[in-house]
């Protein structure tokens, strides 16, 4: 994956020739291609993709003082085509403005899967070791595409960079 940083509030990613932009308000982007190549679920991986780069953003924008948190009710999720073998998948995952660094939110990830319920008592399990004591991961509602993808989408506060705010 090839990396580049526009500035310090605005990210872009590109990868096997999609593209995901973040800014101060959002990261957007979108995966379209095979949904699985070698029996390996490629168009999910955009999940992750697009996960790392909400990370790194809400940390770019956390270390810049422009405290964030993912609006979950607002994020959206397509993926037209799938079950065809090529999918477009769009995701924007917008942000919320705080006003302190102690409500902010540092870290981002997900759980799911393609027509499945995804997995999140596993995936809330490997992530209590990442957060900040006391603290509890903030979890969305299940997102569903109409094609069936279904995603939880979760943020919490980084350990070490909100270490004061224990």
């Amino acid at each position: 994956m090839r990396c580049k940083t526009e500035t310090s509030s605005s990210l872009t990613k590109s990868f096997l020739g999609n593209q995901i932009s973040c800014s101060i308000t959002e990261c957007q982007g979108t995966y379209v291609g095979k949904e699985f190549i070698n029996g390996e679920d490629i168009a999910h991986q955009f999940s992750n993709k697009m996960s790392a780069a909400v990370g790194d953003q809400l940390k770019v924008l956390y270390k810049t003082g422009a405290y964030s948190k993912v609006d979950f009710k607002n994020i959206t999720m397509t993926t037209k085509g799938m079950g065809s073998g090529e999918v477009s998948y769009y995701l924007s995952i917008p942000f919320i403005a705080v006003n302190t660094k102690c409500n902010a939110y540092t870290s981002f990830d997900h759980v799911g899967g393609w027509n499945h319920a995804p997995a999140l008592s596993q995936r809330k399990a490997q992530l209590q070791q990442l957060l900040l004591p006391g603290e509890h991961l903030d979890i969305s509602k299940l997102k569903i595409t109409a094609e069936g993808l279904q995603e939880y989408w979760i943020q919490w506060k980084h350990k070490t960079i909100q270490a004061k705010c224990e």
